[in-house]
């Protein structure tokens, strides 16, 4: 067998040019971000020690369509030499030695600067201490460019503190570390170069086995680093489209220095490669479990486990045009359109990316494949993501449970939507409504997906603010630009509860089904007063008509009389009412034309039914004086008496309950009641019964 690699020296100064030119390029196998600068820092100061650093790895491959420059300038060269490991050090060099700007991990640009110490030998970062500091050369790309200029400038820098006197020793020894500080670019890097005849694919293994070393890789991450050698292309358009999604098209048009018309960006989320990847996955390969993906555009037999070119060439076929469609600016902005159909109309609204990755790929299999015409699949779709939210589909298992979706699709052309209503309907039937979507709403997580639903829901309705002529959606809307928004408010205010109720619990206090949505001059107001002050005061306030008052009351779930109702209880009443009134927004999802119901019911007083005590039942002959009373606990024999006067006489003691009786007899139980046995027919029965029995007679 040939060696497939050999090892050659190449200095950095090499490197750079090369680099500038672009005879070396990367295939991008890393997120394409350097080191923090401190790291950046410790390179250098290891060079300049003649300390190792780690070699390089190349491969001697001159097939352009499979690279990417590592600077954003024009490259005047072919490529020959495509960077397999090292990457973060070379990009840092470059950066570096050239005073280039290099892309964050957040996708914003930043120049790495190192500042140099010649007296201490020192490399930093630079502070505004060192950069004001005379005894430190603040950007050490003035030595790189102009080491002659950059040494005379330092010492007249130097010499301009009085502090300090620059003696002819001085004076050698900077000019000794500036300049070994410019012979880095001699220094020697030790690069492996893989030869060009390599096959691909044992490049591609060669590309992941040295990225996992030491990382926990993600599948994604596996067919990323794969596409670097397959499909570079489709690579970088989903980190273009990534890095995009986090700017409108002014802003990366001035990041580019060109004109961009279109981004992907969005109120909902900012998108990363690997996301993306798996929404193209499911719509190209129809696969939600990256790592069967991974193996089928491997070309990976799964009988055989051999790798087949030709089953390769027709996997990554798929993909790429499942990507098209992903990366599709038409397809994407209508999907959009389906979260706000919804009522999702912001970033802090979505609780699961999944549900909206997910929810695209079926969009797009709907739209695509199945032909649905778009105004009805907005609609199915708007129910599946609200579903999705609410449920939280796709938080636990996220690709088994999209793998089962996808695998129920049906045949049919035109079966897409009924797959998807049997789907929606079975995970939240009539029932789930008012029992489970009630119990989800008893959380202090603003976040929660119950309660984000029950805004949503809002929104669907057009609900106003509470106590306002504003709506909600126009509040939520990410178009507006307001020093101040709407706040969720506590009905029943914090203090209030902590000093008067006495309940100390945040997680009590803070429950959601104690905020609603109020203008934030309201909340200021209304301040720390009990409901039944404050309400009043604010309606009188406000003077907004009845009908409309009335609705407002209805859309909040604000139940009739809550003002004087107990705490505990006015949430128990507010969640069954926010949970109504999220099945409603999610009937009208449904059916535009459905008018909601959110009557809200009657107030019944509670009927509390008072037990007889022990006197009364003596004194109605329920249970005569004189009769017997024996524990139901076979296990013990005391016989106890009731007496003409109310009591029950255990030994010689009298005592005035059925309780106080037990515990004479030493027994350690929480009912009395249900502690003696009364012989009164020929079965016995238990005290608690005989009571029930008086109550209902």
């Amino acid at each position: 067998m040939s060696l497939m690699f050999g090892h050659h020296p190449w200095t950095v100064q090499q490197l750079v040019s090369d680099v500038a030119v672009g005879r070396i390029r990367l295939p991008d196998i890393q997120r394409p971000f350097v080191w923090p600068n401190a790291k950046v820092r410790d390179l250098m100061d290891s060079m300049y020690r003649g300390y190792p650093v780690g070699e390089l790895m190349f491969w001697a491959n001159q097939d352009g369509e499979h690279t990417r420059t590592i600077g954003g300038d024009t490259k005047t060269q072919a490529a020959s030499m495509q960077v397999v490991d090292g990457q973060q050090r070379l990009t840092s060099l470059y950066a570096v030695v050239n005073g280039l700007k290099v892309w964050r991990e957040d996708y914003s640009r930043e120049r790495i600067v190192i500042a140099f110490n010649p007296l201490t030998e020192r490399f930093e970062v630079p502070t505004p201490v060192v950069q004001k500091s005379p005894e430190w050369i603040a950007d050490i790309v003035s030595v790189f460019a102009d080491p002659i200029t950059a040494r005379s400038d330092y010492l007249e820098r130097l010499a301009s503190d009085p502090t300090r006197v620059v003696d002819p020793e001085t004076t050698k020894n900077v000019e000794l570390a500036i300049n070994r500080l410019h012979q880095l670019q001699n220094y020697l890097f030790q690069v492996v170069q893989i030869r060009e005849d390599v096959e691909r694919e044992t490049v591609a293994d060669i590309f992941v086995r040295i990225n996992s070393e030491g990382v926990s890789l993600s599948s994604a991450d596996f067919i990323l680093t794969w596409m670097s050698v397959f499909w570079e292309e489709g690579r970088v358009q989903l980190e273009e489209f990534a890095r995009n999604s986090r700017f409108t098209p002014a802003g990366i048009s001035e990041i580019e220095d060109r004109k961009i018309d279109w981004t992907p960006h969005n109120p909902y989320l900012n998108v990363e490669p690997g996301q993306i990847l798996r929404v193209a996955v499911a719509v190209g390969l129809r696969r939600a479990k990256l790592a069967d993906a991974y193996n089928a555009l491997r070309g990976r037999n799964p009988r055989t486990r051999v790798i087949e070119p030709a089953m390769r060439e027709i996997e990554l076929n798929r993909l790429k045009i499942g990507q098209a469609h992903v990366l599709n600016r038409v397809n994407w902005d209508e999907f959009l359109h389906v979260l706000e159909r919804a009522g999702f109309r912001s970033r802090d609204m979505i609780t699961s990316k999944n549900a909206v990755l997910y929810s695209y790929a079926l969009w797009l299999i709907g739209r695509i494949d199945f032909k649905v015409p778009v105004d009805e699949l907005r609609e199915v779709m708007a129910r599946w993501f609200f579903m999705s939210q609410i449920t939280g589909r796709y938080t636990s298992s996220p690709e088994t449970r999209a793998q089962e979706d996808l695998g129920r699709l049906p045949a049919n052309p035109a079966g897409f939507v009924d797959v998807l209503e049997a789907q929606i309907n079975a995970a939240v039937p009539s029932d789930w409504w008012s029992v489970t979507l009630p119990d989800d709403l008893d959380t202090s997580s603003a976040g929660a997906p119950a309660y984000v639903a029950y805004i949503a829901a809002l929104n669907i309705l057009d609900a106003d603010v509470l106590l306002s002529t504003s709506k909600i959606k126009d509040w939520i809307s990410p178009m507006r630009r307001t020093l101040k928004g709407i706040e969720k408010h506590h009905l029943f205010p914090k203090d209030y509860l902590r000093t008067v109720v006495g309940l100390k619990a945040t997680k009590r206090i803070n429950q959601v089904a104690n905020f609603a949505l109020v203008e934030w001059s309201d909340n200021i107001t209304i301040s720390n007063k009990p409901p039944s002050e404050y309400w009043p005061q604010e309606l009188d306030d406000k003077k907004i008509e009845q009908t409309r008052r009335q609705r407002q009351e209805e859309w909040h779930g604000l139940p009739d009389g809550w003002v004087s109702m107990a705490y505990e209880d006015f949430l128990k009443s507010r969640r069954a009412l926010m949970a109504k009134v999220t099945y409603e927004g999610y009937r009208r999802l449904t059916d535009p034309d459905y008018e909601p119901d959110l009557s809200r019911p009657a107030p019944t007083p509670d009927v509390v039914v008072a037990l007889p005590t022990l006197e009364s039942l003596i004194a109605t002959g329920v249970l005569p004086p004189g009769t017997l009373l024996t524990p139901a606990n076979e296990e013990r024999d005391t016989v106890a008496e009731v007496t003409e006067d109310g009591y029950i006489k255990v030994g010689e003691h009298l005592c005035e309950s059925p309780g106080r009786a037990a515990q004479e007899d030493g027994a350690d139980v929480d009912s009395g009641w249900d502690y003696w046995l009364a012989h009164i027919d020929s079965e016995p029965v238990l005290l608690s019964e005989l009571r029930l029995q008086a109550t209902d007679s």
